[in-house]
């Protein structure tokens, strides 16, 4: 009996197997300490407009409004009742070098060491090396078109490059590389983002950006698991599925994933695709204890951090309530939220999760101790 109820506990993500911390361990003594707001708050990473009282959540998602560009007392002030873990910036937040440089310094600097992360991806879909004022980066192409030259140096020098850039100006990971393989010519969000559709040359392209970014000081972030190549639809509109079983999937996306955790990714990003075949339902992987827990903790190794993709996209937003989407993320297996929908909602929702045991707090602090390991390691590379 005691054995089925585990099983039925840990299928839900209910039950969390205790991290082993060694006696004296910092990082496991400051989680002692901290509030379970200040935990919760670090498996949060949002926009900085989201603390901003002019800025609905419809507001924050509206690319041709500008956005936050500055910590004002405000948000300052918001930021001590909600605090979350890190940053994610775009061209919105970005005037010039020098306010991306002065703004980053500012963010860093607030409690909890938030880690601030970008889009730069190469071609289309790189917020700094795109951005209409000139900073006097390198560009590169679509890394479907390096992908087309076979030459894995050019994926390595891309990594490199861009890292040293980003993390010039105060920025500690990079969303990239895109590890999906396109496979479905319908296929209308990640085309040449990725390294074309043949998985062997897209594992080496992506090992390569991976150390490259590495080399460079920035951490990496494979993306989107459990794989976005394969469906005709965009989870920023709404619904998207791979009818693919595990089988299919071991077969061809998850090799470049595989070798992408191999050479030590940092972070890998969940797809919102609903993978039936594999999981028994519609669910978004982003919520499926099978995907994250079992398949990526599991039976790839992956030690890292998982993080969500946008919680404010279409398929999350038109069937879940932030807080929903965020608890189901939890129990799935994520470390970090990333932008719900309503920021406020999400937060309130998940320490009430928490204070009335839906969520077990050991649950959260195994995310935390991912989260600052991550912080503290990158406070040393500095």
């Amino acid at each position: 009996m005691k054995k089925r109820l585990t099983a039925a506990l840990l299928s839900m993500g209910l039950l969390v197997t205790p991290v082993a911390h060694a006696e004296g361990d910092p990082i496991a003594l400051k989680i002692q300490s901290m509030t379970l707001r200040e935990k919760v708050g670090q498996l949060f990473m949002i926009r900085p407009d989201a603390l901003e009282g002019r800025f609905g959540p419809a507001e924050l998602e509206d690319n041709s409004i500008t956005g936050t560009t500055e910590v004002s007392e405000e948000i300052k002030e918001t930021y001590a009742n909600y605090p979350c873990g890190g940053f994610a910036l775009f061209r919105k937040n970005i005037l010039s070098p020098s306010q991306l440089k002065s703004f980053t310094e500012a963010l860093h600097a607030l409690s909890g060491s938030p880690m601030l992360g970008i889009d730069e991806e190469g071609g289309r879909v790189a917020r700094i090396a795109n951005h209409p004022v000139s900073f006097n980066v390198p560009k590169f192409p679509a890394m479907g078109i390096i992908a087309q030259s076979g030459d894995e140096s050019q994926a390595y020098n891309a990594g490199r490059a861009i890292g040293e850039y980003l993390t010039a100006y105060g920025l500690d990971i990079d969303f990239a590389p895109v590890a999906d393989v396109n496979t479905n010519p319908k296929n209308p969000v990640i085309g040449d983002r990725a390294f074309g559709d043949d998985p062997n040359v897209a594992a080496g392209m992506v090992r390569q950006v991976v150390l490259g970014l590495h080399e460079s000081g920035a951490a990496s972030c494979l993306k989107h698991f459990p794989g976005h190549g394969d469906t005709a639809t965009d989870t920023h509109t709404g619904y998207a599925e791979t009818l693919k079983t595990w089988e299919e999937i071991s077969a061809c996306e998850m090799i470049p994933f595989r070798a992408g955790i191999e050479a030590g990714t940092d972070f890998v990003m969940t797809a919102h695709i609903a993978a039936p075949n594999v999981t028994g339902s519609d669910e978004p992987s982003t919520m499926s204890y099978t995907v994250l827990t079992e398949k990526l903790r599991g039976e790839l190794g992956f030690q890292g951090l998982i993080i969500t993709d946008a919680l404010a996209m279409g398929a999350i937003r038109e069937k879940y309530s932030s807080s929903e989407a965020c608890i189901q993320c939890i129990q799935a297996g994520a470390d970090i939220l990333l932008m719900p929908y309503d920021y406020f909602e999400a937060f309130d929702g998940v320490v009430q999760a928490v204070e009335s045991g839906v969520i077990p707090e050991s649950r959260i602090d195994e995310s935390v101790y991912r989260i600052l390991s991550f912080k503290n390691g990158r406070q040393g590379t500095k």
